[in-house]
């Protein structure tokens, strides 16, 4: 904990708490996210930053079209249908391989401590990425990217972020707007999102929040970024099962490439 604490605000967030555990567990089960502002201290947020913008030359950029299911189209179903209709991703992003030995990012992720305290909240067992690339990833997004409408495959989902960009960059959200498991998945309410008739709910966050999110069932996006300040997000990637790797094709269509 001693190398933690000179990365991680352990005296506002005391990880290994069973209380404080349990008042993020049910945060996280009441309302599908969890933001704990500051939890990166702002000391190591400025070496992730410029780690980040160092390496930012090595990140690889796409630009996708995609459903709002992340999956393939239904022939069943019209192009225009909510089901098919198509959105925009865009983003660049630097892999694990690419991080450094020393950087907060890769200290915090490999800890004990922080894992447990993340297995316990998310109540799963975590284990990292089988595969070079897919652990620890950051992301760009410059002027005009964004992150479409959709709903994650994974049950859960880790950030931190690094830069806040000058406008944009907004994380919205409509939670409860599927139940996968059931397989309800709610077109009319999809549409609805889509043509910007649904109310939806933003996540504040600043430099150095780290944020749990349960987006399987909770449709979400990040707006474009506007101005000339790139936003930076770390996403902290874990399985729930032993010596699982992201896929061949998916490491091709994020990374360009299978590996380091």
């Amino acid at each position: 904990m001693s190398t933690l604490n000179t990365i991680l605000d352990l005296a506002a967030y005391p990880i290994d708490d069973q209380d404080f555990r349990a008042e993020c567990r049910n945060t996280l089960a009441r309302t599908g996210a969890l933001v704990l502002p500051g939890f990166m201290k702002p000391e190591a947020v400025e070496q992730v930053k410029q780690e980040g913008l160092e390496k930012q030359h090595q990140a690889y950029y796409t630009a996708k079209q995609h459903n709002v299911y992340l999956a393939e189209s239904d022939p069943a179903f019209g192009e225009d249908h909510p089901r098919n209709q198509k959105v925009t991703s865009s983003k660049g992003c630097i892999t694990d391989d690419v991080i450094g030995e020393d950087s907060p990012l890769r200290i915090m992720y490999n800890a004990e401590a922080f894992r447990d305290f993340l297995g316990d909240v998310l109540e799963e067992e975590l284990y990292e990425y089988a595969d070079p690339l897919s652990s620890i990833n950051l992301h760009y997004a410059s002027e005009g990217q964004e992150l479409g409408w959709h709903f994650d495959n994974s049950s859960f989902a880790t950030t931190l972020l690094i830069q806040k960009p000058a406008g944009g960059g907004v994380f919205e959200y409509v939670e409860n707007m599927r139940d996968a498991d059931r397989g309800e998945m709610n077109y009319e309410g999809v549409e609805r999102v889509l043509k910007g008739e649904v109310e939806v709910k933003q996540l504040s966050m600043e430099p150095g929040a780290l944020v749990l999110f349960r987006g399987r069932n909770a449709i979400h996006r990040v707006t474009p970024t506007q101005g000339d300040i790139t936003r930076m997000l770390v996403v902290l990637a874990y399985n729930n099962q032993p010596n699982v790797a992201l896929s061949e094709t998916a490491r091709m269509t994020f990374y360009g490439r299978l590996t380091a």
